[in-house]
């Protein structure tokens, strides 16, 4: 049977180690203080934990085989689940890092981008000997709803994209047929070709800062009466928002197919097609990017995150994951590749210059670079010593190819025709002579 390690305590968290631990042996770790502890109480109190499945009005009831904050519980383990942010992830690598065993798979639940760089860096010449899955998101809305005992799942992914680096000696195939085993039928499994396809592709880089900028950039500052609804809330500009930021991106993949045409990113959809492969069963209407959004009920009732109360009124926590994840682990890696390429990403600068004051940041200079005193907090390849477009395509093992190869290859055919014709023409008038 396989062995799973849930790294993390949130919402995620929270329903995998209950739906995994309902069909295989489950292991929950949580590094923070002592959640691991009152994780377990709760579990204790109640007798197990209980995930609704909203959709089909299913409840699963299950209990983790061990709640721990001992990193060394990974020697057990043969896949190790990410669900913690994306800030967190190298605290995590670190601690496991010292007791995994060969042929261990981390599956990274959502990588965000640039997950590769960190798991090299990490794990050093260990890593070759380990798999690594970059997830493009989460399987599922979902929430718990009393901490450590109930949670829901709002709904589930049609497909969802991963892009594997398996251990050496192994295929792909093996580590996509074990993980689809965990989730189930749904969501299916979509092999990605790279890891770059992933981190450009990672939807919560468009979809949080970009609904974040594009409600609050005129906000006055004053308290709101509620909290406002943040998928359900998105208006026309926001629709435009999220598309210009996805067009900035659709500009990097086409510059490194220039570079070399073999360099697969057809897997890195626009923001609306991406809502569609994930969603369409759940949107009400999918004419526009706009109206998807407001009418997809797996986002029913979730709101912006929010401080204060009734009686205080609410304002925006912009510290929030929503920026203070998805800006340096999404967004910086993104800016970071065109600047890289030299791709200009007007969107995603005018979004990531309003994030990185509200978090009280500095990624991008004021020239537009992305060489701010805090990108040693990013995901930016510069962030990882990779600072020259060299740097990069060695990186990604992507060897340029002349732009004239297949006109030169072309050429290089008809001379040898020409050649050959003229020796045979040669030939023939010298026995006619």
């Amino acid at each position: 049977m396989t062995s799973v390690l849930i790294c993390g305590g949130g919402n995620a968290a929270q329903v995998c180690s209950c739906l995994f631990g309902a069909r295989y042996k489950v292991t929950a770790l949580s590094l923070y203080a002592d959640e691991a502890e009152r994780w377990e109480n709760a579990v204790n109190e109640v007798g197990h934990m209980e995930c609704l499945l909203a959709p089909q009005q299913k409840t699963i009831q299950a209990v983790p085989g061990k709640i721990t904050k001992d990193p060394a519980c990974v020697k057990d383990c043969d896949v190790v689940l990410f669900t913690v942010p994306s800030s967190f992830h190298e605290q995590y690598f670190a601690a496991l890092a010292p007791h995994v065993k060969d042929n261990t798979i981390f599956a990274v639940m959502p990588a965000r981008s640039g997950c590769d760089f960190l798991f090299r860096k990490v794990m050093g010449p260990k890593a070759s000997s380990l798999g690594l899955v970059a997830f493009e998101t989460l399987p599922w809305a979902c929430r718990f709803n009393e901490w450590g005992k109930t949670s829901t799942v709002l709904g589930t992914k049609e497909t969802i994209s991963a892009a594997v680096i398996p251990p050496k000696g192994k295929a792909s195939i093996e580590v996509i047929l074990k993980l689809q085993g965990l989730l189930g039928v749904e969501p299916l499994i979509m092999e990605c070709p790279n890891v770059m396809s992933i981190s450009l592709g990672n939807p919560g880089q468009v979809v949080h800062p970009g609904i974040t900028y594009s409600r609050w950039k005129d906000w006055d500052g004053k308290p709101l009466a509620k909290k406002p609804l943040f998928y359900h809330g998105a208006d026309n500009f926001c629709a435009e928002v999220l598309t210009g930021i996805s067009d900035d991106i659709q500009a990097i993949c086409r510059k490194l197919k220039s570079i070399n045409p073999t360099f697969d990113t057809s897997q890195v959809r626009t923001i609306f097609d991406w809502y569609m492969a994930s969603y369409s069963q759940s949107c009400k209407d999918t004419s526009n990017l706009q109206k998807a959004m407001v009418s997809n009920s797996a986002y029913e009732g979730l709101c912006h995150p929010m401080r204060g109360s009734d009686e205080t009124g609410y304002t925006p926590d912009f510290q929030f994951r929503y920026l203070s994840e998805d800006v340096p682990t999404g967004l910086c890696f993104t800016k970071g590749v065109a600047q890289l390429l030299e791709v200009k990403t007007p969107t995603i600068d005018k979004v990531v210059f309003w994030c990185q004051e509200k978090l009280g940041k500095e990624f991008l200079t004021p020239a537009g670079l992305m060489a701010g005193k805090d990108i040693g907090h990013s995901r930016a390849p510069q962030a990882y010593g990779v600072r020259t477009k060299q740097e990069l395509l060695e990186f990604l093992d992507l060897k340029p190819t002349t732009s004239c190869a297949l006109p030169c290859a072309a050429l290089t055919l008809a001379a040898a025709a020409a050649a050959a014709g003229a020796l045979a023409w040669k030939r023939a008038s010298s026995v006619a002579g």
